[in-house]
């Protein structure tokens, strides 16, 4: 790694750090109910909320209760949206006269938005009008990073409440994440990218006279209010089709800077939370240090990867240009305001988030440079994670290793004074098992379907790569892609639609079946035979478990996707897409080009 990237590494880390103490302690106010700097505003808010729906907000719930609640919501969301694109010709807000969104690709991207995930198969200012990226995307933008809130939170009391019967009213965790910390937030970060230079208006485009004399339509709209929610509520998806590479998203590495800090802030902050509402904030230290330990890991191998460029383009000597663009390393797909260092590590973070947001290209990442991201979305995405998904997660792989050091030493396992028993692994294990099971399952089935591989345009390694990475975003709710795979077709339209289902809500109902059974529990005193959850021992046996499943789970096939391909380039073979076999690279003597 240069010195540059290290720099840009640490200034963002100790950005992020700097954020943990103060915004984890707010969110912990926030929802243990106590009255904030904001409650004078909007308090009156919440409260017509919940009298014009309904809610009682001094009940709470079991969490059978809030879980039918949870998914009851999300239905209407699925179906509110879908409507809203189906019927999108006929409603305001449409100045570039857009048409009805198809029925197959409103069901995947209804499904996409509402389960977090934002995985886009079309591109955005060309089928969506500003009504539905305003009230329908945007929308869902807030109330599925609240839901990722609110699930955070019900599991986080399970561990911090004792014989207790609730955990929490859903209703109440939805309302007040979303208007005390998403909103507030997106308010403000959304002036300060409009003042970066972020459009933020209703016209539907602007034509502009080139050098040449040509015209070029250009397309504008409400980027700013959009930009913000995507990258704070870890949704990702883009006003413009290139996402966050389009210079209207994203035009400066002031702004770059700013979205991923954007990006990981809550899920990071959380961490200090659950210390906060267990009431050990070294617990909350402990889980941070093991999210930062493994993002490290995967930002240094992700950047010297790309640093390192195309063993294929080293080995081409007689042309000058290939060998210069190899010194410089692999800056195909990358913006050149950002460069080779930020775009690994927005990378990393946004695949260590379930955000999917992107300012360069990972299809054309080296093969161990978008393995990483990859591996991200494929633990779960419990480095950080997304907002809320992330802490749910990593606090799963927690029962996991508090289990096993139980088996080691001999005694019933016990986190944070709950005694861990049958019910609450079994429970635990159905939610880890979720993810590999829907992933390698789809990935499987598409890789024996003529209708699967039609879509995929770089057969060999590289397109089981991209075939793995599509159902491993889907399911883990990411929504980034490596782009050489064609998507809007019914097949994946419909796969990609149940595979985001399943990842989102398959997994949050045993969830909170885990968190009812640790709140009805007793608390038990800490003894000298506790095995301590705060030090570095700890921090080791939870990073450990996380890379030994995710390995035992995924090595086998990565090995014949991104593994074998960067063992192909490393060695100097292609792979022949005419034989389907791979043959030796051999430098052909070209007469060099001229230069006009």
């Amino acid at each position: 790694m240069t010195a540059i990237g290290a720099v840009q590494l640490v200034v963002y880390l100790l950005i992020l750090a700097a954020i943990v103490r103060p915004l984890g302690a707010y969110l912990a106010r926030v929802f243990t109910g106590e009255r904030l700097l904001l409650s004078s505003v909007l308090g009156p808010v919440e409260r017509g909320i919940y009298r014009v729906s309904g809610v009682d907000a001094a009940a709470e719930m079991r969490w059978t209760t809030y879980a039918v609640a949870m998914l009851l919501f999300n239905c209407c969301g699925v179906v509110l949206l879908y409507a809203l694109q189906r019927l999108q010709h006929g409603l305001s807000l449409n100045p570039m006269d857009l048409d009805n969104v198809a029925p197959r690709l409103a069901f995947n991207t209804a499904v996409s938005f509402v389960t977090n995930t934002n995985w886009q198969a079309y591109a955005g200012e060309s089928t969506v009008s500003y009504l539905t990226q305003m009230a329908g995307l945007t929308v869902q933008n807030f109330v599925s990073a609240a839901t990722g809130l609110a699930i955070a939170i019900a599991l986080v009391r399970g561990f911090a409440r004792h014989s207790a019967r609730q955990i929490g009213n859903f209703w109440v965790d939805l309302v007040r994440g979303t208007l005390y910390v998403l909103l507030p937030i997106s308010v403000i970060g959304c002036i300060v990218l409009v003042a970066l230079g972020v459009p933020q208006t209703l016209h539907g485009s602007v034509t502009a006279t080139g050098l040449t004399g040509a015209r070029q339509l250009i397309v504008v709209g409400p980027v700013a209010s959009q930009e913000v929610i995507k990258e704070l509520g870890t949704n990702g998806g883009g006003f413009f089709n290139a996402n966050s590479a389009h210079p209207f998203e994203n035009p400066t590495p002031l702004s770059n800077l700013l979205e991923m800090v954007l990006i990981l802030a809550i899920p990071a902050a959380l961490t200090y939370t659950f210390g906060k509402m267990v009431g050990n904030t070294r617990q909350g230290w402990a889980i941070f240090a093991t999210m930062a330990i493994l993002f490290v890991v995967g930002v240094l191998v992700a950047t010297v990867a790309e640093q390192h460029g195309n063993d294929l383009f080293r080995a081409l000597h007689i042309d000058q240009t290939a060998s210069h663009l190899s010194a410089g390393g692999n800056m195909e797909g990358k913006e050149v305001r950002f460069g080779i260092n930020s775009s690994a590590l927005f990378a990393v973070i946004t695949t260590v988030a379930s955000c999917g947001a992107v300012n360069a290209m990972h299809d054309s990442f080296t093969p161990l440079g978008g393995l990483i991201p990859l591996a991200n979305i494929g633990l779960g995405e419990v480095i950080f994670g997304g907002v809320g998904a992330g802490l749910y997660g990593i606090l799963l792989y927690a029962v996991a290793a508090i289990f096993i050091a139980g088996l080691m030493v001999g005694r019933t396992p016990e986190y944070l004074g709950k005694k861990i028993e049958p019910y609450d692994v079994k429970m635990t294990m159905l939610a880890l098992l979720i993810l590999p099971l829907v992933i390698l399952g789809f990935a499987g089935v598409t890789v024996i379907t003529r209708t699967g591989l039609a879509s995929v345009l770089n057969p060999g390694p590289h397109g089981l790569s991209e075939i793995l990475y599509a159902f491993t975003s889907g399911v883990g709710n990411n929504g980034s892609a490596f782009a050489g795979l064609s998507a809007n077709t019914p097949f994946y339209d419909l796969t990609m639609g149940i595979a985001m289902l399943a990842g989102r809500f398959l997994m949050i109902v045993p969830i909170l079946a885990l968190a009812g059974s640790l709140a009805a529990k007793k608390r038990l005193t800490a003894t000298a035979g506790t095995f301590p959850t705060t030090g570095p021992l700890w921090v080791g046996l939870l990073a450990g478990v996380i890379l030994i499943v995710g390995a035992v789970t995924y090595v086998p096939a990565y090995s014949l996707g991104p593994i074998v391909e960067q063992r192909q380039m490393t060695t100097g073979v292609t792979f022949d897409a005419s034989t389907f076999g791979t043959t030796p690279y051999q430098a052909v003597p070209q007469a060099p080009a001229s230069v006009p």
